[in-house]
């Protein structure tokens, strides 16, 4: 029997459990020292949404007066959840094209060869976009907040906000991650990303829906986006709510969900064609 059949049929016990996580964990501690080995892929997903969210306060600085908008303090202190989360959309593409880079070299095929729990593999890779993602939402929060980026929900809603990055970022993640298994490509991985800003970009991550019209607002309601930015917003802006918190916390949870299956789906139909 192969080492491959013998991972699939062991009877599941304690001991079993307990080295299915060691792995898990081992698998996480490889892959985010991995993305901070790599500061060249770091320091554009830390740099550029603080640089945008500079460009936005000094352009659209005055739009706070337009009907329709919430009483902020700045263009600034609105911005921020939209900061947080396209920060985290840049970054959460390096863990899906580093498997991607692990199955072209061969290296995602031996560990498929290992005993080793499937899941394990998928989540210890993606455990680091997951722990970069939140370290990103906390250096966004602490570099814009002596600037005028406030928040009102104080340590709870920062907490909330840095947990949500954490989320956000492993659900993308495993999207991408699907993408990787289902081509082996990093560069089909990269070519995937630009779809995630279109979506960013047709959401109320920089302007309320409110002053909106037309196919731009409808595209807004139904994008997921535009309620996960607002439900931090809302903590950004009038504090601690229940809603804020479904928002920021439930919304990135089921589409992280969703990614994982999907992800599964997708190594269990590359497992059948070997």
């Amino acid at each position: 029997m192969s080492v491959l059949a013998m991972s699939d049929h062991t009877e599941v016990t304690p001991h079993s459990f307990g080295l299915a996580v060691r792995q898990t964990v081992a698998m996480a501690k490889r892959s985010t020292l991995e993305i901070f080995r790599q500061p060249a892929l770091v320091a554009p997903s830390m740099i550029f949404p603080i640089f945008f969210a500079a460009l936005g306060a000094s352009s659209f600085g005055k739009t706070t007066d337009l009907p329709g908008f919430p009483k902020v303090d700045s263009f600034l202190q609105f911005s921020i959840a939209a900061t947080v989360v396209q920060g985290v959309l840049f970054g959460s593409v390096t863990g899906a094209a580093a498997l991607a880079t692990d199955i072209q070299n061969g290296f995602f095929d031996r560990l498929l060869l290992s005993p080793t729990t499937r899941t394990g593999i998928l989540i210890g890779r993606l455990a680091g976009s997951a722990i970069f993602g939140a370290l990103q939402a906390a250096f966004f929060i602490a570099v814009l907040w002596p600037f005028g980026g406030t928040i009102e929900s104080g340590l709870i809603g920062i907490a909330i906000m840095v947990v949500s990055g954490g989320i956000v970022a492993l659900a993308i993640g495993a999207l991408m991650s699907s993408v990787a298994i289902r081509t082996g490509s990093a560069e089909a991985v990269q070519g995937a990303f630009p779809l995630l800003f279109v979506l960013l970009f047709f959401s109320s991550a920089f302007f309320p829906r409110e002053t909106m019209t037309g196919a731009y607002r409808k595209i807004a309601d139904f994008n997921p986006i535009s309620h996960l930015v607002e439900g931090m917003r809302e903590l950004v802006l009038s504090g601690y709510t229940t809603s804020a918190l479904m928002k920021a916390i439930l919304i990135p949870t089921a589409v992280c969900i969703a990614s994982i299956l999907f992800a599964q789906t997708e190594l269990r139909r590359r497992l059948a064609a070997k």
